[in-house]
């Protein structure tokens, strides 16, 4: 292992400790992490290629999913390398500049990918609800429009929490007891006043994940209601065929993301290194599994892989 000779109270530096209580099992820790990093970026990466050279997904379902790959590997690829170079090679050593980096993106693109889910949630209530229009309603160039807008969101929802804390004087001791640099860990470390900085997190954090949420539900409700209203036993399993992708990504999307959030507010009992074990898995099974769930469950997706993959 290389030697790692920073010392804590480094004005420059911060020191990621991995996952502390499991610092000798960090190298087989980093075995399952690196193999689901590494299936989630091909998976993305071949969902991103075959939809950008078959021009008959040039859809905007399939721009949606392609949405999601690229936040997918954002997420994943903003924590997982640096994690690894901390597993493999002990490197625990991070600017205060790369942290608040890392900090951002790696929630700007959180946030960006609940807006996907979002309007994937639109999506299918168009599909399903308002087939006729759906041409007209969703077109490429809105659903560009509707990516740019999540974007901005996640910028200005987000760039303020690293603004915030580099106004902060930061303590002596720089140790962050985290393998990224989260909000919630960092925030931690100012000596001065954090209540608006970990104020402003957990009221964004509520905005986003309660709001997106309610918006999914409302979707889902005006399906539901619409499928009700029709007796035909065909139409209730099509309805359920066209959504089950999306309601199996939303459910793996967001039931760990609040699960890892309400431990890391409220769950003081709980071991430090499960905290980090949840949330980490969150950037990683979700980020392997999107892709495998739209290329097996959308039929014409699934075709377009296969014929690539069997090429010889």
């Amino acid at each position: 292992m290389a030697a790692f000779n920073l010392t804590p109270s480094d004005p420059s530096m911060f020191i990621l400790m991995g996952i502390p209580g499991l610092e000798v099992a960090h190298v087989w820790i980093s075995i399952p992490f690196s193999m689901f990093y590494i299936i989630g970026l091909l998976g993305n990466f071949v969902v991103l290629f075959v939809v950008g050279k078959e021009q008959t997904l040039h859809k905007p379902m399939y721009l949606l999913v392609c949405l999601l790959a690229l936040t997918d590997i954002s997420m994943s690829t903003s924590i997982i390398p640096k994690a690894l170079c901390i597993f493999w090679f002990n490197l625990k050593g991070i600017t205060v500049v790369g942290c608040l980096t890392q900090m951002f993106f790696l929630h700007a693109a959180s946030v960006m990918h609940s807006a996907v889910l979002v309007t994937m949630a639109f999506d299918r209530y168009v599909a399903i609800c308002n087939p006729l229009r759906y041409a007209t309603i969703l077109t490429n160039a809105r659903i560009a429009k509707l990516g740019l807008l999540g974007l901005i969101r996640a910028v200005l929802f987000i760039l303020p929490m690293p603004l915030l804390l580099s106004r902060q004087p930061f303590c002596a001791n720089r140790i962050i007891p985290h393998m990224y640099c989260e909000h919630i860990a960092v925030a931690k470390m100012p000596c001065g006043d954090t209540t608006v900085n970990r104020t402003y997190g957990l009221v964004i954090a509520f905005v986003v994940i309660w709001l997106d949420l309610m918006l999914i539900a409302l979707s889902y409700g005006l399906i539901i209601r619409d499928i009700l209203r029709v007796s035909s036993k065909v139409v209730h399993q099509k309805a359920l065929n066209t959504c089950t992708s999306h309601i199996c990504v939303m459910l793996m999307s967001y039931t760990p993301c609040l699960f890892s959030y309400l431990t890391q507010r409220f769950g003081q009992g709980i071991a430090p290194h499960l905290h980090i074990i949840l949330a980490s898995f969150y950037f990683l099974v979700p980020r392997m599994l999107n892709p495998i769930i739209y290329g097996v469950k959308t039929k014409e997706l699934h075709e377009k892989v296969g014929k690539y993959m069997c090429r010889r």
